[in-house]
């Protein structure tokens, strides 16, 4: 019986990634920063741990008592909308130590165990700005696009020891809680200069042509953890999908 650990597992993505996996039989490892009763059912084969990406120590303190995993999904981040011209400094790194070093710490710290057993896999949470990237996300897409380039060159580092690596792009989704999440951080970054702009965007995020769900995103995983094979990219939603088929088109008419 495999275990996966998965880390931001409060809410969207990793809620439902960790019910997911608990149904399908593995042992699975749910963390957050603060845990909270009830969100998960009660298992003898399903723990919730507390978890902070940012924190050295708090990751330490979590892989001791999750003890030999088998697969580490880096779920946990942060959202971010606003214009890159009036958003601080201070709140680009609070992304970035999230999103990508969280993501690059927690992997770091699994990796000797992987290497020594010749065996792991992990899985990387990106999103679909990678795919198209659009306006008043700057900050928040540089995050993610840093952790795609991370996995593209890490997968090489750890094939010679049988260590897989693989990303999920996930598309669109409202039904997440990824702008009631930063609603603070987000104070004051869209400029009344900006505001025309922000109207657009929100109009066309209210009436989208199609969405990813979460279960999009725990069955990409699903299937991710389960596939042997050398591929990295894994789009999880229907508008995901179609943005990586797009991409897939370009990359092909460049090499023509």
């Amino acid at each position: 019986m495999k275990t996966i650990l998965i880390t931001g597992c409060s809410s969207g993505y990793g809620l439902e990634t960790a019910r997911h996996f608990h149904a399908k039989g593995w042992n699975v490892i749910a963390t957050m920063r603060t845990p909270r009763a009830g969100i998960l059912p009660p298992s003898p084969r399903l723990r919730v741990l507390p978890l902070d990406v940012t924190q050295p120590d708090s990751i330490a303190r979590t892989l001791d008592v999750a003890g030999p995993i088998d697969v580490l999904v880096n779920n946990a981040g942060l959202g971010l909308f606003g214009a890159f011209e009036a958003t601080p400094m201070a709140t680009v790194r609070e992304i970035f130590e999230t999103n990508t070093f969280g993501t690059l710490a927690m992997t770091q710290a699994v990796l000797p165990q992987f290497r020594s057993r010749r065996a792991g896999l992990v899985i990387n949470i990106t999103s679909s700005a990678t795919l198209a990237p659009m306006p008043l996300v700057a900050a928040y897409t540089a995050s993610k696009t840093a952790v795609e380039g991370f996995t593209a060159s890490l997968a090489f580092e750890l094939a010679a020891f049988d260590v897989r690596v693989k990303l999920i792009e996930p598309g669109y989704a409202p039904s997440t809680r990824f702008t009631a999440n930063g609603t603070e951080r987000m104070q004051g970054l869209i400029p009344e200069a900006y505001a025309p702009l922000a109207r657009d965007i929100f109009a066309t995020l209210g009436q989208p042509a199609a969405v990813t769900s979460e279960l999009d995103v725990a069955e990409a995983v699903w299937l991710a953890a389960n596939d042997a094979s050398p591929r990295l990219r894994y789009a999880a939603g229907a508008d995901a999908v179609a943005l990586a088929g797009q991409r897939e088109g370009r990359d092909s008419a460049l090499v023509l």
